[in-house]
């Protein structure tokens, strides 16, 4: 797969002036709208109960076609990219009402590279892989005489996207994306608990294979479960919540980040419609999404319509500045794109998608503001959660998470739950930590439909209260 010029498997069946004069023919009527190509290879490996279990590869390449008008769109796709499948998709397009304002100018350009072009599938053989989960494997079940089984799974993927535009506008982005993920259950006396660690991002294997970096994944998932076996019944309450750095920021992704995407908001269905320079969280409270931090699971060069990412202001020390945009919501709100407009793959239309989500860090020290807590929850990991976009209310399953004490962490907890809503959360923050994290790259956000890989992150989190869902 590796080449010289990896638009190569794009242009099989057409060559690129055909692919540009069949963009400006098939959507000469239209406002706005894209031909987006794409080819994308990936693998997946699974190891679990002492042995390779699953070892999947596949490739796919198609197109999507699509034509805006006013607020209507039309969309079409094929895995053919050939000039007499474009021109059928074309003819779903004759649907749409005829443009009555002017075209949409074309995205802005952009030098930037956040990441290789380098496929990390060609570059390290079938069997090392196979090998470095077989180490995972064993080094894990070493560790500890109360590991009972473990799970490792690694996969990697290579896409080449082209977006052609009718006026003459094309981008290419070529995107790699690694991840790693270990998963240990632990049996003491019977009674078995399970930990979980991932990382990855839009990089070579070169990283995963690091033994400083898969030993970590090892340690972290063994001390989640280990943990969790001393665990009692949560208690359920009001309490006050600090939450760790990092993947935590992933209640902020949900209960915050959706509501602050513009199509929610320019129809006036997200609880921050229409509230651009209120207040709306507590002082210090900053919130970014930025797409271009290089190497970052959650980066794109370009978003899905050849938008350069870029970091968008949400929040500014407490008070709603923006939101993000694609260029149908940018153009019809009357501001400009940031860079937000994301797609599954090919078969799907591009919609406002959250890039790398996280709050900028404080000033506090994070010690103090688990000293100062009284009685309340430490939350160290999150699993799922369920989120009402509308109201921004809110549950998440705590897989990590203690008691606190008078200022010291006490029991491990097991089974609590965190309620609220993403408006009044904001205005609850105490305390912000001076240590942001990112996540360490194993983010999935699901959104009509469609998934895509995302970024989370915050510092230390103290909130002042928030109901807690316990099994005591």
């Amino acid at each position: 797969m590796t080449m010289t010029d990896p638009r190569s498997l794009l242009y099989a069946q057409l060559s690129p002036e055909e692919a540009q004069a069949l963009a400006a023919e098939t959507l000469k009527a239209c406002e706005d709208g894209e031909l987006f190509m794409q080819f994308v290879a990936s693998e997946a490996f699974g190891f679990d109960d002492g042995r390779l279990k699953t070892a999947d590869y596949s490739r796919d390449a198609g197109f999507g076609l699509r034509g805006v008008s006013g607020e209507m769109t039309g969309f079409a796709h094929a895995n053919e990219i050939s000039a007499a499948a474009i021109r059928r998709a074309g003819e779903t397009l004759r649907l749409l009402d005829p443009a009555t304002g002017a075209r949409a100018a074309p995205p802005a350009r952009t030098n930037a590279r956040l990441y290789t072009d380098a496929s990390p599938l060609d570059l390290v053989p079938f069997a090392q892989k196979v090998r470095l989960l077989e180490t995972i494997d064993a080094a894990a079940r070493a560790r500890d005489p109360r590991v009972a089984q473990v799970s490792a799974s690694l996969s990697g993927s290579w896409s080449v996207v082209e977006i052609v535009r009718p006026d003459g506008y094309v981008a290419t982005d070529v995107r790699p994306l690694v991840r790693l993920n270990v998963s240990i259950v632990a049996e003491s006396n019977g009674r078995r608990e399970t930990g979980s660690f991932g990382l990855g991002g839009r990089f070579l294997y070169d990283d995963l294979f690091k033994p400083e970096n898969w030993n970590e994944a090892i340690d972290s998932a063994l001390a989640t479960a280990l943990v969790n076996l001393e665990s009692i019944d949560a208690p359920a309450g009001e309490f006050p919540v600090l939450l760790a750095p990092g993947w935590p920021g992933v209640i902020l992704h949900e209960a915050i980040g959706h509501g602050l995407e513009g199509d929610f908001n320019r129809k006036g269905t997200s609880a921050f419609s229409g509230r651009i320079g209120e207040r709306v969280a507590a002082p210090g409270v900053t919130i970014v999404d930025d797409g271009s931090i290089p190497g970052r699971r959650g980066s794109l060069t370009i978003d899905d319509e050849g938008t350069p990412t870029r970091e968008t202001v949400l929040i500014e020390d407490g008070v709603l500045k923006g939101y993000m945009q694609d260029r149908l919501n940018a153009r019809l709100m009357g501001v400009e794109p940031t860079g937000n407009g994301r797609r599954e793959n090919y078969a799907h239309a591009p919609q406002v998608r959250m890039t790398n989500t996280f709050m900028k860090a404080g000033r506090d020290d994070p010690a103090e503001l688990l000293a100062g807590m009284k009685k309340g929850i430490f939350a160290k990991n999150f699993g799922g959660g369920q989120v009402d976009i509308v109201s921004g209310k809110f549950v998440f399953s705590c897989t990590e998470a203690y008691m606190v004490e008078d200022g010291q962490l006490g029991a491990p907890i097991k089974g609590a739950t965190l309620i609220g809503d993403g408006p009044s959360v904001l205005t609850r923050v105490k305390g912000i930590g001076n240590d942001l994290e990112l996540d360490r790259g194993v983010g999935v956000c699901g959104k009509g439909g469609q998934s895509v890989p995302a970024g989370v992150g915050q510092p230390t989190l103290l909130i002042e209260g928030l109901t807690v869902g316990g099994t005591a």
